[in-house]
């Protein structure tokens, strides 16, 4: 399997994430996709052709082999990766989308097509959701379908077209326990890191309209007392001048 549009994928996305974002591109890229393909991929290479069990019953093993492992544990592994890193193509594909508007618009209608903010932001929360909503998926399924994060060494089988109840040997049983621990770890870290991640956006956000409803009010309620400043500043004249007028009066009406 090829990984370089992967690869690609993330490197793109990159310089479009906050800092919590470029940790998780950091752990996917160098503790989930490399540990994959340099090491994990290999573990599980010829792993039905090493599953023994001990009958000579044509197609026993191959039942038995379906039975406990519908999924191959490393394809089930490889499908999360892939799952978990495509919402970050909705970001790309947004910045993409502002760059050709403003080509189209020969102008700049963003300040930076890359910012995280408007309607990217919304895509951001939206990629964030959905990484996190695949994380946990996959991990209740692979729970799910192998009833647990262990790999045992030896399983018993009584599926047709077996004759009785035999015994099935795994193979590398402790290194791939190994490996799929690993991949549970650093699962539920990249769970920790989409969920700071959107409750950092979502705080931020909120202090932001907290910030410009209280810059809002504050020149509101400066410009209402510069108003009555003003007014103020009009009558003031007038009332002088008829307090001065009145003793003119006063002295016209004795004459």
């Amino acid at each position: 399997m090829s990984w370089v549009f992967l690869r690609d994928l993330l490197s793109g996305v990159n310089k479009y994430s906050t800092g919590i974002g470029r940790i998780w591109l950091a752990v996917v890229f160098l503790l989930r996709l490399l540990v994959y393909m340099v090491a994990a991929e290999h573990v599980w290479k010829d792993e039905q052709k090493e599953f023994e069990c001990n009958t000579q019953q044509p197609g026993c093993e191959t039942v038995c082999f379906d039975h406990f492992f519908p999924i191959s544990q490393a394809r089930l592994w490889a499908l999360q990766l892939i799952m978990v890193s495509t919402p970050s193509l909705l970001v790309a594909l947004h910045v993409a989308y502002r760059e050709s508007r403003e080509k189209r618009h020969k102008q700049q209608l963003y300040s930076n097509p890359g910012s995280i903010d408007g309607g990217l932001w919304c895509t951001y929360l939206i990629s964030l959701v959905f990484k996190t909503a695949f994380e946990v998926g996959f991990l209740a399924l692979f729970y799910q379908l192998y009833g647990g994060f262990n790999v045992p060494r030896l399983v018993k089988c009584d599926v047709r077209p077996c004759p009785s109840t035999v015994d099935c040997f795994v193979s590398k049983p402790t290194e791939k326990k190994i490996f799929i621990h690993f991949l549970v770890v650093t699962s539920c870290l990249c769970v920790v890191l989409n969920v700071s991640e959107l409750s950092y956006l979502v705080f931020t956000r909120c202090v932001k309209c907290c910030l410009r409803r209280y810059r809002t009010r504050a020149e509101a309620s400066a410009c209402k007392c510069h108003q009555l400043n003003c007014a103020r500043g009009r009558e003031s004249p007038a009332g002088v001048g008829a307090q001065f007028q009145i003793p003119d009066l006063m002295g016209e009406g004795n004459a």
